[in-house]
């Protein structure tokens, strides 16, 4: 097994000068060396092809000793030097101080064709930001943050990424509901993969520190490395970047809300100075469409990170990233003026993201797609079926929809709702008509942006009780079924259904704990 490391986070920002690994305030340091747990008997469960291709690595390499070793944390590679990341952060809108790479020990980068890559562990171990925790991962988060993370990407939707998972051999102590009852479960391992993890904390612990040496050292490497088209660096380079990372944080969002994913813990954090979907704790995806769904058990009261606050949150947090850069910037004008914009632009990025799950070449008003999302809220629809549905609609005939609404709805009274849908449908079908778009050219272009195949959190937590009991062919299966989820994939057409009923209540099913 051959790599082509090229480290530069670990060689270019300032370490931790303290090399013992001990819970401890970190101050002036980017990072702290760590060494992963040796786990007690590894054995690997799952790879992803894709992503082995991308490092630079093959299939014999995966299947190999060397890899299990390496990438359940038993063995160092050789020449590297593993670490955790310090950073900061608001959690649930309050600020918490440093956190850190608490279970996250980032082994190394390599750069394979042109494309630079960093590979983490998550849970493997204690660091030094791991506070009261054990720095170990279970199998349940583990699977679920394995194959939504390779989900996320044939979604078209920005991601870190996941190489592989490990079953580590050992038990590990959680309380899954925080409610008392702790018990013993299955550790694991996931790789992650992303071109870099660095977070809006990386930025505010600095900020909070006063130590404005290293702010500039931390935002100078990640233009350098990351945002190269900025150029030269200087304040207005600085504006610049701030500008290019709200711009992907929107971006972003809009594919949250285009696929009808909730992440679940939006802390600033939990959010990436590249714009990519970022460590899967709670998330779920939207069954019965309500903007006031949180999946995070934490999260239950205030819903503040709720399917429909998202875009909200994410401007939030962009102003917590803009306080931590200020020192570097020295006026506040430029960076009010850009978080206007995020506002400004929201809106009609909705409606455009919305028109085209719609069918729609020209942005459709406002008010039909208020109309429409204040319809699915209360007809309880599933907003995955309903909008690959919703290609099968002729225009010509819109009332004979209604048996496809109904085959969409968990409503118990979808009957009340027939006449609004009606006067709605003959609307769309009008908008249709005028727009006089070939056919086959509108379901085509529906069916790129509305999947079929989400990883809804019943089908994840079938996929973990079959793994419990040692049989991974469910991961397989959802794993395989989510390379392409915008495919009709006949054989699967099981996985094209409605949430069953005995998950709506059921623990890992409806809302998750942070341990999750």
């Amino acid at each position: 097994m051959k790599l082509n490391l090229n480290d530069t986070f670990n060689r270019e920002l300032p370490a931790d000068t303290i090399t013992e690994n001990y819970v401890r305030q970190v101050p002036k340091a980017a990072f702290s060396y760590v060494t992963p747990k040796t786990p007690g008997n590894p054995s690997l469960i799952h790879y992803s092809p894709n992503m082995l291709e991308a490092v630079g690595l093959t299939e014999v390499d995966a299947k190999s000793e060397e890899f299990l070793n390496v990438f359940s944390g038993k063995e160092i590679y050789p020449e590297t030097n593993p670490y955790a990341m310090a950073y900061a952060g608001h959690q649930f809108g309050n600020w918490a101080g440093q956190l850190g790479d608490g279970r996250a020990i980032n082994l190394f980068e390599v750069n394979h064709k042109g494309e630079q890559w960093t590979l983490q562990l998550k849970g493997a171990g204690k660091t030094p930001y791991s506070r009261g925790a054990d720095g170990l991962a279970v199998l349940r988060s583990s699977i679920r943050e394995y194959l939504c993370s390779e989900a996320m990407f044939h979604l078209g939707v920005p991601t870190t990424r996941a190489l592989s998972l490990v079953l580590t051999g050992d038990e590990v102590l959680r309380d899954m509901l925080y409610n008392g009852n702790a018990a013993y479960e299955k550790g694991a391992i996931v790789c992650r993969v992303a071109p870099s993890f660095i977070r809006f904390g990386n930025f505010q612990i600095f900020m909070v520190q006063q130590d404005l040496e290293n702010l500039k050292k931390l935002t100078d490497y990640t233009i350098r490395h990351f945002y190269p088209h900025l150029g030269e660096l200087s304040k207005e380079t600085y504006v610049e970047f701030f500008r290019a990372v709200v711009e992907r944080t929107l971006d972003l969002m809009i594919h949250w809300e285009r696929v009808g994913f909730v992440h679940g813990v939006m802390n600033t954090d939990n959010l990436s100075i590249l714009g990519l979907t970022i460590d899967y704790g709670p998330y779920g995806w939207l069954e019965d469409y309500d903007p006031n769904w949180t999946p995070n058990t934490t999260d239950a009261g205030q819903k503040r990170y709720r399917f429909g606050n998202q875009a909200a949150i994410g401007l939030w947090n962009l102003l917590q990233l803009g306080n931590a850069l200020f020192p570097l910037i020295e006026d506040a004008a430029p960076l009010e003026e850009i978080l206007d914009g995020y506002q400004t632009n929201y809106l009609p990025k909705h409606v455009r993201m919305m028109s085209d799950k719609l069918g729609l070449k020209t942005p459709a008003e406002t008010d039909f797609i208020v109309e429409l999302e204040t319809l699915l809220y209360q007809s309880e629809m599933d907003l995955t079926l309903f909008f690959r549905n919703l290609s099968k609609f002729d225009e010509n005939n819109p009332t004979e929809f209604w048996t496809l609404l109904q085959e969409s709805s968990y409503s118990n009274n979808l009957e009340n709702f027939r006449e609004k849908w009606n006067i709605f449908l003959a609307v769309y079908a009008e908008i249709l008509i005028a727009e006089n778009r070939e056919k086959s050219e509108r379901i085509e272009s529906m069916n790129r942006v509305n999947p079929k195949y989400v990883l809804r959190n019943y089908m994840a937590q079938l996929a973990i009780d079959a793994a419990d009991e040692g049989d991974y062919s469910i991961v397989d299966e959802l794993f395989n079924l989510l390379l392409k989820p915008y495919d009709e994939q006949p054989e699967s057409e099981k996985w094209f259904a409605k949430r069953p009923d005995w998950a709506k209540t059921k623990v890992g099913c409806s809302m998750l704990s942070c341990s999750s």
